[in-house]
Parts: structure tokens; C-alpha cells; sequence
């Protein structure tokens, strides 16, 4: 019961929205990107883990990262808040 009631909040089984949101967030964050925004300015905290991750070669995720976190900025709030004015979905 509590499962059904969770993947009908969400949209989905857990995996496949997670999956989606990932997905839509680096391509918002490419766009972003391109607009000129820089996540670094919203995330000042985590810039000393994310550097020390880049120390050690990890240049692909530096590069997906930040276009994570850029769209993420964007997708999540968004998302959570048409969870929230749609309300659960009733079969």
C-alpha cells in the first residue's frame, strides 16, 4: 500500500524517475551552461569536495557534474512543486 502510494506521488517506480530526473537535469544544466550560468555560484559547498574528486583525473565527472547540479537547480524545485499542486493520482 505505502509502495503504490509513493510510485503514484513520484510518477513511476523510483529507478525510472530517478533515471528521468538525472537525465533532465544535465540537459537543463547544458542549456544553462549556454546561457552563461555557472552552478559554482549556488553550490559554493560542495566546490571543495567536487575539486579534490578533479584532482584525482576524474575530468568526465567534473564535466556531467556541473551540468547536474545546473539543471538540478532548475528540474527539482519544479518538479516537487507539480508533485505538489497535482496531487496524488487516483486509478
Amino acid at each position: 500500500m505505502a509502495d503504490q502510494n509513493i510510485t503514484r506521488w513520484i510518477g513511476g517506480s523510483p529507478l525510472a524517475v530517478i533515471g528521468r530526473l538525472i537525465l533532465i537535469c544535465v540537459l537543463v544544466g547544458v542549456v544553462l551552461s549556454a546561457l552563461g550560468l555557472d552552478p559554482w555560484n549556488i553550490w559554493v559547498s560542495l566546490q571543495r569536495l567536487i575539486e579534490s574528486v578533479w584532482n584525482m583525473g576524474f575530468d568526465a565527472i567534473r564535466w556531467l557534474w556541473g551540468y547536474f547540479l545546473l539543471g538540478a537547480v532548475i528540474v527539482i524545485p519544479i518538479w516537487i512543486i507539480m508533485r505538489i499542486v497535482n496531487g496524488p493520482r487516483g486509478r
